[in-house]
């Protein structure tokens, strides 16, 4: 069996968010600052391109969470695509991090891209963080306590909001859609697809602008735990397409394809 961590003597989860919290906004900083100059772009095993931003984020981050919880498991993106993978699957607490989510659009220069960090508790989603540093914005959660975000106007509560009248409001891939989410939209009532990058998605459902974000292509576990939970905190949800909630700890890290809701109508 699996130690319990120590963390329960000293930390509770408000004062692991704000650990988070920290985190994100000390890799968003460090982002900024490599995209501000020129930098070498390099190509993962998987083809997949990464920057100087996706290390130096994620060096702050899984330095200052195994500092502050040396207990904890650490599953960070760029971490396990070198390799260097830390054993969680038999964890029942662990940090999924990814340290910049879109770098496609960050190359592209755009601002949806995102910096991640979760604490997963037996295979759910307990709590997480997500900032988005080109737009200073930033959305954290706690699993049933409550969800809120900040940004230039200050630091406000959100809550996820049921299906308006004219129709749903859809978040869509800027890189992956394809005919899959139309045949899914088929017999839906859609006001407006609004496309995006990143877990930026998510977070739009959480803050109650956006409705439903079906995702019908790969995707691995750090790159939605962060905003699955601010979802869920914002009294959203994320399902397989079999109606299963989505969970954490799988084989190799990878998702099924999955769907993110606001809140539901009673009927559902």
């Amino acid at each position: 069996m699996p130690r319990p961590s120590s963390y329960q003597s000293h930390m509770n989860d408000t004062a692991l968010l704000d650990l988070a919290a920290d985190l994100c906004r000390r890799a968003a900083t460090a982002i900024l600052a490599v995209r501000a100059r020129s930098y070498e772009i390099m190509a993962k095993a998987d083809a997949s391109p990464v920057t100087e931003a996706d290390h130096a984020a994620e060096k702050i981050i899984v330095a200052g969470l195994r500092a502050a919880l040396p207990d904890v498991p650490v599953i960070a993106e760029e971490e396990v695509a070198a390799g260097k993978v830390t054993p969680a699957s038999a964890a029942s607490l662990c940090w999924l991090v990814d340290p910049l989510d879109g770098t496609k659009e960050f190359l592209a220069g755009r601002d949806e891209f995102t910096v991640n960090i979760a604490l997963i508790r037996n295979g759910l989603t307990a709590l997480g963080v997500v900032a988005s540093p080109g737009t200073g914005e930033l959305w954290a959660g706690i699993v049933g306590r409550g969800a809120w975000k900040s940004n230039a106007d200050g630091r406000h509560s959100i809550e996820a909001r049921l299906p308006p009248p004219e129709g749903l409001t859809v978040m869509a891939s800027r890189s992956h859609s394809d005919h899959r989410l139309n045949d899914y939209l088929a017999t839906l009532k859609v006001a407006l697809i609004d496309y995006a990058g990143s877990s930026l998605k998510l977070c739009r459902i959480a803050e109650g602008t956006a409705d439903l974000y079906p995702r019908l292509g790969r995707t691995m576990e750090w790159d939605i735990a962060a905003a699955q939970a601010v979802l869920e905190a914002a009294g959203g949800s994320v399902h397989t397409l079999d109606g299963e909630k989505l969970r954490y700890g799988k084989p190799g890290w990878e998702n099924p394809h999955f769907v993110a809701y606001g809140r539901r109508p009673p009927e559902e």
